[in-house]
């Protein structure tokens, strides 16, 4: 299974269209089974994990290896993706880590249309704060790459490079995994900067440092008469009348 790319657009499943068909498939698949219980019961099929996991999946192996064709094989790589995705829920997909780490590796040498197994190598185990260096005494080797590349479709190939042929994988190999997987951060907005100093005023002007605006010349303000003066709330203050009484 793969992730859905960005504006992909799958088909969705509608049981009233879908179902009669679906169940006409599991009625069949019943019947061949039922066919079959015996040799089912018995089968021990090789598994590709461990423990618990072998447990929950040997079922389904078991049905694949008795259809034969295709089906053992796909049974067990879908066994084996499914267990990793749930091992690393919650965290980064170390293959996913891997599909970003490429990228920037492409960039770094320059985003050539391909590049070399060892120019790539080199330029992920040379990543100190990748986890790739640690991957075994010479860090992640050209097999264990492409283990890691496989599931998404990709392998390397013989490409001609100006100092001769090498193995190596080609850059539009990975466009498609890049979009479904680790699409590239769409660019931030721009936000206006703050400026550091705000304008002063020029010593002497009304001018303000920095722009062409003038700073409004003082108004006059309107003399009160002693009777109006305000009082320290703004209102006016009541004045106590004298009054002179005559003997």
């Amino acid at each position: 299974m793969r992730r859905r790319a960005p504006g992909e657009t799958v088909a969705p499943y509608r049981h009233r269209r879908d179902g009669p068909a679906l169940r006409t498939i599991a009625q069949r698949l019943g019947q061949w089974l039922g066919a079959h219980l015996s040799a089912l019961e018995a089968a021990e099929p090789p598994m590709p994990v461990e423990d618990r996991a072998a447990d929950t999946w040997e079922p389904l192996v078991a049905v694949a290896d008795l259809a034969g064709g295709t089906w053992p094989q796909r049974a067990r790589q879908a066994v084996t993706v499914l267990t990793t995705q749930a091992d690393e829920s919650g965290n980064v997909s170390t293959r996913v880590r891997l599909l970003a780490d490429v990228r920037t590796a492409f960039t770094v040498l320059g985003d050539p249309p391909a590049a070399s197994t060892h120019d790539l190598l080199t330029a992920l185990n040379g990543d100190e704060e990748a986890p790739w260096a640690g991957f075994g005494p010479t860090g992640l080797t050209g097999k264990r790459l492409g283990d890691l590349l496989r599931e998404f479709g990709i392998t390397s190939t013989t490409i001609r490079f100006p100092v001769g042929q090498a193995k190596g994988y080609t850059r539009d190999a990975f466009t498609d995994a890049w979009n479904r997987y680790c699409p590239a951060p769409t660019a931030e907005p721009s936000v206006p900067s703050v400026p550091t100093s705000f304008p002063q005023v020029i010593p002497g002007t009304d001018s303000l440092t920095g722009t062409d605006r003038s700073v409004p010349a003082p108004q006059s303000v309107p003399r009160l008469s002693r009777q109006e003066e305000l009082g320290t709330d703004g209102t006016d203050t009541p004045r106590q009348r004298v009054t002179a009484h005559r003997r």
